[in-house]
C-alpha cells in the first residue's frame, strides 16, 4: 500500500541482483557492444564484493553511541557510523531555515502588493477630486471622505486574500497526484492551521494600515478643494 512518502518510488532489490545488473558494467557503465543474457547470469558468482552502505537494527537504544564508536574506530576500513534520526533531525534544521526565508519572502509580496495597492489610490485620487467634490456637495463630510477611501483599500486587501486562498483551494487538489506520482510527497487536503489565519490576519491589519494613506490624501483634499475641485 502506497505510504504517501519517498518510498513509494523506490525499488527494493538483493545485492545479488545488484550484482547481476552490473556484470556487463565496467567503470561505472555498461560496456558497448556487449550484454550477458539473463539465461547466463546465474552461472557467475553473485556474492557482492562491496557494500557502499548498511542499516543496523540495535535491540538496546543504549548501544548506539557504543556501535557508532566502533564503526568510526575500526582499523581495516574507513567507516562512518550515522545515526538516521540526528541526521534527520539535522535536515529538519535545514528546512526550517528555508521556510524562514520562504515566509521572508511571502512578506516581501504581500509589502509589494500593499505598496502598489496605495501607490494606485494615491496616483487615482487627482482624477477624483470632482467625485470628492460631489460628494462634499451632498453633505459627506471629510472623515467620511476619508473612511470611504480606507473601506475601499480594505475591501480590494480583502478580496486579494479571498482570490488566494480560493486559488490554492482549487489548484491543490489538481496538483496533489500530480506531485505524489512525480517526487512522492503526499500534500494534505486543503485546510487553514492557526498559524495561516494568524498570517491573513496581519496582512488584513496591514492593509487596513496602509489603507488610511489615501484616505488621509482624500481627506486633505476635501478640506482643500471643499466644494470647488481644482482640476
Amino acid at each position: 500500500a502506497p505510504t504517501g512518502t519517498p518510498v513509494d518510488r523506490t525499488v527494493h532489490i538483493s545485492l545479488a541482483g545488484m550484482e547481476a545488473i552490473h556484470l556487463d558494467w565496467q567503470g561505472g557503465a555498461p560496456v558497448p557492444g556487449f550484454s550477458i543474457p539473463p539465461e547466463q547470469v546465474k552461472k557467475f558468482d553473485l556474492t557482492p564484493k562491496v557494500i557502499t552502505a548498511l542499516l543496523i537494527g540495535l535491540k538496546q537504544r543504549g548501544d548506539v553511541f557504543a556501535m557508532q564508536r566502533a564503526i568510526a574506530e575500526d582499523p581495516d576500513e574507513p567507516l562512518m557510523g550515522v545515526m538516521p534520526g540526528v541526521t534527520l533531525d539535522q535536515l529538519w534544521e535545514v528546512v526550517g531555515q528555508c521556510e524562514k526565508v520562504l515566509l521572508l519572502v511571502s512578506w516581501l509580496v504581500a509589502l509589494v502588493g500593499l505598496g502598489g495597492l496605495v501607490a494606485v489610490m494615491l496616483v487615482g485620487l487627482d482624477a477624483r477630486r470632482r467625485e470628492l467634490a460631489i460628494l462634499r456637495a451632498v453633505g459627506a463630510r471629510p472623515r467620511t471622505l476619508l473612511t470611504l477611501l480606507a473601506l475601499e483599500g480594505v475591501a480590494v486587501t480583502l478580496g486579494g486574500m479571498l482570490a488566494g486562498v480560493a486559488l490554492l483551494a482549487g489548484v491543490l487538489p489538481v496538483a496533489a497526484p500530480w506531485v505524489q506520482a512525480h517526487y512522492g510527497i503526499a500534500l494534505s487536503g486543503f485546510s487553514l492551521n492557526g498559524d495561516e489565519w494568524v498570517l491573513l490576519g496581519w496582512i488584513l491589519f496591514a492593509g487596513c494600515v496602509a489603507s488610511l494613506l489615501p484616505g488621509l490624501r482624500a481627506y486633505r483634499i476635501a478640506l482643500a478643494d471643499g466644494l470647488m475641485p481644482r482640476l
